[in-house]
């Protein structure tokens, strides 16, 4: 803990050696000494005369908070001009006199001209305001701010470079921020080409050199030039096909088109480049970025050094795959091919892969072998997971026979026409199934989802991308490589993507032009971190499993204990696994009721009780701490209800809308439950354990949804799976449908062809 003015505040530790810059953005948060340049455009006014005071407050926020991190933070700052120009013309006006002001009329007053004001004059006017607004600024966050004004000359004396560099690194050892700007006032005007001389020297021709020249000399980490794009495009943005560029490496300026400058200041992008690369040969890493932007830039800076995926990343290192945008790229264009195979094609496929998961099992187990001891050893891994990334002989025979149902039940998926109608003579119209797109799957501790996964987006004639678990690195690796293997016998091959870049969760949710759905399969963390995360793309799923099972007065004997320790013992950690035990009243202090207590305690299970239930008992297990827990273990949850009508409103009220059972003999007491428990699957007599997509009969599942459109339950291959429309005309138009027109609507529903009956 540092204190300053008296405020306490968390030290980020922080040290590296400088010399070389960062090799992936992951690494950002460990920058220390970071400037951030200001460009004009990020800090004037849409009418360039004046500041963007709500922008510039946000910025200074952000920096406060970095600053009292622990970091050492400088700015390099425009605005002098736009500044001044506005002051200026204010003194213009005021200087006119009182009586033409007044006889000109309020209309001609605002359209008076006003002098071309020189940019010179306008910084000597700007400077000291600016700098006052930025000290006023700082110090609502108790941070005392610097100025300096600089000049090229003032790098090219060695001794004034001396000055500079030991003033700076004073300022930053008193935790002061230095506001840095080229001083305007006297500064000689811009040659021409003069951005680079050299490698060792960088012309101070505006405030992108300065930031890039003043980063090298203060050896800092991290450089942040925030302007009004997203960052650098391969083309000018606007133009049609650009694309913002993610990662920058020297030597790619080859790829890059490079449009006008901003509508202020003096640099452009090609200056912006030239200076950020000058910066990373120098040992200093950059990120240019968007400040305008009113949706980011109240945190544009803290998401850059947190490591987020903001702007395009300057790195020397360049990886020896292709990226995440590529990887989507590759995985549509392949999903496409996958989709225009005949579905024999695609069931030859799936059945590849099924015979290649039993073929190569010891390969298999030997890669699953590496991630369990290497979780083992890390103990980073609580039991029900560990469970979740073991695989076993039985486990891969139980995944292939899976992949084959597939492949047996995907012969009419694509392609399938599910409605006909004649819309007039000679005009018929089609809808018929389609692939959605591209799939991001995002997994832990799973790797058995690779497989069944893949298959489901093979049979469906989807593109997928793929994103486990570290902790199953060595598992998702031999999986991902035995199923492009399989795709390869039809030249489908990168369909399937496996991500094996630092692509952080959070930035993968944000590529909605690469992707069209998101299922995650994990832990209700996850799930609910990717629905936050996602702007813009669907997320299928469900954030929890928190099933019921109620046993009603009617229940047999020899059923209850069977179903409920299926429910909860078979596999804990499911989540379609039993939560809450629901008993009604009467039954309390029946053999039936001893006989479950006494099944969970031979299982170990640790029971909780529910407020209603601890009131009737005099010494109760622990009462539990809320009614919407999914424990994922050998425990749950046990509460008393009054009746089936109680058990309906409980689990509306405390469940997920995922699996929930009734146990009774009673047929219409059973249909009710049937009927209004609002939940994905609702069953009778039968354990909870059943909610899976290979019971079901689809072979295997993406996952389990609880959402309420497109696909709920254990979702196959019809779950991926959306519609187009296909009319087939002959020289029609709407006109002659009108009321004078010649022809008429029929809309004749038509016969639908006959299914493959295999």
């Amino acid at each position: 803990i540092r204190c300053w003015s008296n405020i306490p505040f968390i030290t980020v530790p922080l040290s590296r050696a400088h010399g070389k810059s960062f090799a992936h953005r992951s690494e950002l948060k460990h920058a220390k000494r970071i400037v951030v340049k200001l460009g004009s455009a990020v800090v004037t006014r849409g009418d360039e005369c004046g500041l963007a005071l709500g922008r510039l407050a946000s910025i200074v926020e952000q920096v406060s908070m970095l600053q009292n991190q622990g970091r050492e933070m400088m700015i390099v700052t425009s605005g002098a001009v736009a500044f001044g120009k506005q002051r200026l013309r204010h003194e213009i006006l005021l200087s006119q006199s009182v009586r033409q002001a007044l006889h000109s009329g309020q209309s001609q007053l605002k359209d008076m001209a006003i002098p071309v004001l020189e940019a010179r004059a306008c910084a000597a006017a700007g400077q000291s305001g600016l700098m006052a607004l930025y000290e006023a600024m700082f110090t609502q966050y108790s941070i005392c701010a610097a100025q300096i004004l600089v000049t090229n000359l003032d790098f090219h004396d060695e001794q004034k470079r001396r000055n500079l560099n030991g003033t700076l690194h004073e300022l930053l050892r008193m935790n002061i921020v230095p506001i840095i700007n080229t001083n305007d006032a006297v500064v000689p005007p811009p040659e021409p080409n003069s951005d680079l001389q050299g490698v060792n020297v960088i012309s101070v021709k505006d405030n992108d050199s300065l930031a890039a020249r003043l980063a090298v000399e203060m050896k800092t980490d991290l450089l942040i030039v925030l302007s009004d794009v997203e960052g650098l495009f391969d083309s000018p943005p606007g133009s049609d096909d650009a694309k913002l560029i993610d990662i920058f490496y020297p030597g790619d300026q080859q790829s890059v088109t490079f449009g006008t400058k901003s509508r202020v200041g003096m640099g452009g992008m090609e200056a912006k480049v030239k200076a950020a690369l000058w910066a990373l040969q120098g040992g200093t890493s950059v990120v240019i970025a968007n400040g305008t932007h009113p949706k980011i830039s109240g945190h544009v800076i803290t998401d850059i050094v947190e490591g987020k995926k903001v702007g395009t990343f300057f790195s020397e290192v360049k990886p020896a795959g292709p990226t995440v945008e590529q990887q989507a790229e590759m995985s549509r264009a392949g999903g496409r091919t996958l989709a225009a195979l005949q579905p024999e094609q695609r069931a030859e496929v799936i059945y590849r892969l099924a015979d290649l998961l039993t073929d190569q099992r010891e390969e298999i187990l030997l890669a699953n072998k590496k991630d369990l001891e290497e979780a083992e050893n890390k103990g980073r891994l609580a039991l029900p997971l560990l469970k979740r990334l073991s695989l076993s002989t039985s486990k891969l025979n139980s995944l292939a026979i899976g992949l084959r149902q597939i492949a047996a039940s995907s012969q009419d998926s694509v392609g399938r026409v599910i409605r006909r109608t004649r819309i007039a003579k000679d005009l018929d119209l089609e809808q018929v199934t389609v692939p959605i797109g591209v799939l991001l799957v995002i997994f832990e501790s799973r790797p058995d989802c690779l497989p069944q996964v893949s298959a489901l987006a093979i049979a469906s004639g989807n593109g997928l991308l793929l994103k486990g678990g570290k902790e199953a690195a060595h598992s998702n690796q031999i999986l991902h490589h035995l199923t492009q293997e399989a795709l390869s016998i039809h030249g489908v091959r990168d369909a399937v993507q496996l991500v094996n870049t630092r692509e952080e969760v959070e930035d993968l949710c944000r590529l909605d032009k690469l992707i069209d759905l998101i299922i995650p399969r994990g832990s209700s963390q996850l799930v609910r971190n990717i629905q936050k995360a996602a702007k813009g793309i669907p997320v299928m799923g469900h954030s929890e499993g928190i099933c019921h099972v109620y046993v009603d007065t009617d229940a047999s004997v020899e059923k209850v204990t069977r179903i409920i320790r299926d429910s909860k013992c078979e596999y804990p950690a499911a989540c379609n696994a039993l939560e809450t035990l629901l008993i009604h009243r009467d039954l309390l202090r029946s053999p039936l009721f001893d006989q479950i207590i006494d099944m969970l305690r031979v299982e170990q299970v640790k029971i909780h009780a529910g407020p209603k239930f601890a009131s009737y008992l005099t010494f109760s297990p622990s009462e539990v701490k809320s009614l919407r827990t999914e424990y994922g273990d050998l425990e749950c949850c046990i509460e008393v209800v009054d009746s089936v009508q109680e058990a309906v409103e409980h689990i509306h009220k405390y469940g997920s809308s995922h699996t929930d059972v009734i146990i009774t003999e009673n047929e219409k007491t059973a249909e009710f439950f049937l009927q209004h428990v609002d939940s994905a699957c609702v069953f009778w007599n039968a354990s909870s354990r059943f909610s899976d997509g290979y019971r079901f009969g689809l072979g295997a599942e993406v996952g389990i949804s609880t959402s309420r459109i497109h696909a709920r339950g254990p979702v196959g291959i019809e779950g991926l799976l959306t519609t187009k429309w296909l009319l087939r005309g002959d020289n029609h138009v709407v006109s002659d449908f009108s009321e004078h027109g010649s022809m008429k609507y029929l809309h004749e529903s038509l016969p639908l062809p006959q299914r493959n009956a295999n």
